[in-house]
């Protein structure tokens, strides 16, 4: 089977065809759907107008309005990328809090922004920048974070992102001396990634996220998840065929086993990403745990999965630092589908749209709270302890 490939020009002319008849200034109610529009595709560019492809973006995507910013520009932003303002490094490069408004750029929000500059030790660092710029200038849901724009100058490569002042799921979950985040919160949480996921695979051109994880959910003011970092997203299969072959890259504890050890990845290979963040939303652990002991070692997955489906075993794994404070119905219903999402075969584990489905009566949940544990004890005089 032939695959005929997108030219720039071509895809210019379909953006801007696109641009005219569906504008992206919605509310969040009006989510925009695939099918509205031939979205190109990371494949579609080929490596040889790569320079091209870069100096026609900002023609591309301008219905999307999307910036292409100058390095000038981000350095008034950031206050030139001083140390104050750095929110972060991940394998990418740091992270930069910074401020824009229509001062800086004619017709631009006053927001503030999160400025990521790539790492460009090797092409592998351009692609994921590229892969970025390709999938979050085109797609747009409530639970995906939002591109505002990026900057392509000389050896410079840098993305402008909307600010999520809470941060990762990760840093909020597992940080320390800190109040443990609540069951209603987790909840909202667990259900919002699904939602993104969910929209991705259900694509017309399906996407894989790749490398969900709970470093890449990111939570706004009011703990709503949005997913962020596409530079491992891949197109999925289309046509008749079943999985897209791929380097295996990711992160380790949260890659699907048929993944590892074929490269074969599918929609559900993110569906058991997402169990190993329910389960860490569960028990408060980290997916690679030093106080586990497992046949394998200080795996989370390994240690819970045993004890997923056994109700009388539940609190054994679930976050002790609930202090009981969770609907034990709900807290029933959340190990079972994370069981099912941690399925070895990939065919059984449900779809983002079923997870969906199972969550959303979770939310409002008026189940009995399990309260802290208490054991009364006899002493000598034969008065009662409480422990």
């Amino acid at each position: 089977m032939t695959t005929k490939k997108v030219t720039w020009k071509s895809m210019i002319l379909i953006l801007n065809c696109y641009k005219s008849k569906y504008p992206l200034e919605e509310s969040k109610e009006q989510v925009l759907k695939q099918g509205s529009f031939q979205r190109l595709c990371l494949s579609d560019i080929s490596n040889s107008s790569s320079t091209q492809a870069i100096e026609d973006l900002s023609i591309s995507f301008a219905g999307s309005k999307l910036y292409a910013f100058t390095l000038e520009e981000l350095k008034e932003a950031t206050h030139s990328f001083s140390w104050s303002n750095m929110l972060g490094e991940g394998g990418f490069g740091p992270v930069y809090k910074g401020f824009v408004d229509d001062k800086l750029r004619q017709g631009l929000k006053a927001q503030t922004v999160a400025v990521k500059c790539l790492d460009l030790d090797g092409l592998q660092g351009h692609r994921e920048w590229l892969a970025e710029i390709i999938f979050l200038g085109q797609l747009r849901h409530p639970h995906l974070v939002k591109l505002i724009g990026y900057c392509y100058e000389d050896e410079h490569r840098l993305l402008v992102y909307e600010y999520m002042p809470r941060g990762s799921l990760e840093n909020q979950l597992f940080r320390r001396y800190s109040a443990a985040m609540p069951w209603s919160t987790r909840m909202k949480i667990a259900l919002g990634a699904a939602k993104g996921l969910a929209f991705l695979h259900e694509a017309d051109k399906p996407v894989i996220y790749r490398d969900f994880k709970a470093s890449n959910v990111l939570l706004d003011s009011d703990y709503t998840a949005k997913l962020s970092d596409f530079g491992l997203a891949k197109d999925g299969p289309e046509g008749e065929e079943t999985h897209v072959t791929t380097r295996i890259m990711g992160t380790h504890g949260y890659a699907a086993p048929e993944y590892i050890m074929t490269g074969h990845l599918t929609t559900k290979s993110d569906v058991y990403s997402y169990g190993v963040v329910l389960l860490e939303l569960l028990t408060g652990k980290r997916v690679v745990d030093k106080s586990l002991q497992s046949k394998r070692g200080k795996s989370l997955v390994e240690w819970a999965r045993p004890m997923l489906r056994d109700p009388k075993k539940l609190h054994r794994i679930i976050d002790r630092r609930l202090e009981g404070q969770f609907p034990m119905k709900g807290a029933i219903k959340v190990a079972m589908l994370a069981f099912k999402c941690l399925c070895h075969h990939p065919n059984p584990r449900p779809s983002m749209s079923n997870v969906v489905k199972i969550l959303e009566p979770l939310q409002d949940f008026d189940d009995v709270f399990i309260g802290p544990f208490v054991y009364v004890a006899v002493n000598e005089n034969g008065d009662k302890d409480q422990i």
